[in-house]
């Protein structure tokens, strides 16, 4: 397989290229990146050797197609996206122009070149939210409703993806995941950031909606489904990826006080995001059953390693500290629609 990564130098992509190259070391690599302020390059440091590294847009297609011939590529995986709630509260336009107009960019350089797999990585956060009491969870067929910017740029790029393989049969699949965590993510996200803040002595901001809940996936545990998805998934089908395994705010950072040896009050509330979801649950019944695939890393043990890979890599983390683009609460400044 020759493989082209978009998105590669950030998180999930960065941990998908290292699983791939040490799982499937015959096979070609390429990640590709634009590498904004999340995407960091010395994510890849440990395979450099073994892949080849594009800078670049999704949104360049003609970059994209010319990378994409010039590698004699055969399966895209699309990683790239913009994707942190509170910037897209901030800059929108930024979101649906990455995560809707890149991706139909990308899709048309898939489409001329003749990819034989496009792979879509997407989110559970197109369904919109659930009560907290709900019994229920999403599934494949469950409608569309993203009640923020970056929800909605998700779900117009899926779209596009399922218009692509209607209209001029290219053959795609996607994904759509709860929560990732694990090593390499972005300290701007929840478990990082309350990392960062603890090993700092510094108080961990919790949204005053502490009891909503999100559903946790290692890291690991989505890249090996994303694998069998490419290798025994149906063309055109969609599959959901989540543990089943929920956690509100307050128990994450409970979770990470008490891993790093903090006190359990080293806490604060700050008000909410505006359109901040309460929770999502996926229903995995499909990837489970027809390909076989569970969740191999136990939540407590998923977090206990994750919270001691960030003590253990400072120096990786603190200068991307300066890198992060949105100040939480600065929507508090912006006029409202009267």
């Amino acid at each position: 397989m020759k493989l082209l990564v978009t998105g590669g130098a950030g998180f999930i992509g960065s941990n998908f290229v290292r699983y791939w190259v040490k799982n499937h070391p015959g096979d070609t690599v390429v990640a590709y990146d634009v590498l904004t302020y999340a995407g960091n390059l010395p994510n890849l440091d440990d395979v450099a050797d073994q892949i080849t590294f594009v800078q670049g847009d999704i949104g360049d297609e003609a970059l994209a197609t010319s990378t994409i011939a010039d590698h004699g590529i055969d399966t895209i995986v699309n990683f790239a996206a913009e994707s942190h709630n509170s910037l897209a509260v901030l800059d929108p336009g930024r979101f649906f122009q990455t995560n809707v107009m890149g991706t139909q960019r990308l899709l048309e350089a898939a489409r001329h070149t003749g990819v034989g797999r496009f792979h879509h990585v997407s989110t559970c956060e197109v369904y919109g939210d659930m009560a907290l009491d709900d019994p229920g969870a999403f599934s494949e067929s469950s409608p569309y409703r993203p009640r923020t910017p970056y929800n909605a740029s998700k779900a117009g790029g899926d779209h596009a993806v399922r218009a692509y393989s209607e209209t001029y049969e290219l053959p795609v699949t996607i994904t759509n995941c709860s929560n990732n965590y694990g090593p390499y993510q972005f300290p701007e996200k929840v478990i990082p950031y309350f990392c960062s803040q603890a090993l700092k002595d510094l108080p961990l901001p919790m949204y005053a909606s502490t009891a909503n809940r999100r559903e946790w996936l290692h890291v690991d545990d989505h890249c090996r489904a994303i694998d069998l998805v490419l290798h025994e998934g149906t063309v055109g089908e969609t599959y959901h990826v989540g543990s089943g395994v929920e956690a509100s705010v307050a128990e994450i950072a409970a979770l990470v006080l008490e891993g790093l040896g903090k006190p359990a009050d080293m806490t604060t509330i700050v008000p909410d995001r505006p359109g901040h979801d309460r929770r999502y649950l996926l229903d995995c019944t499909k990837l489970r059953t027809e390909l076989g695939w569970e969740p191999t890393i136990s939540f407590a043990d998923g977090v206990a390693a994750t919270v001691q890979w960030y003590a253990d890599h400072q120096s990786w983390w603190e200068p991307l500290l300066d890198r992060a683009p949105v100040q939480e609460r600065a929507w508090e400044a912006r006029p409202k629609q009267s």
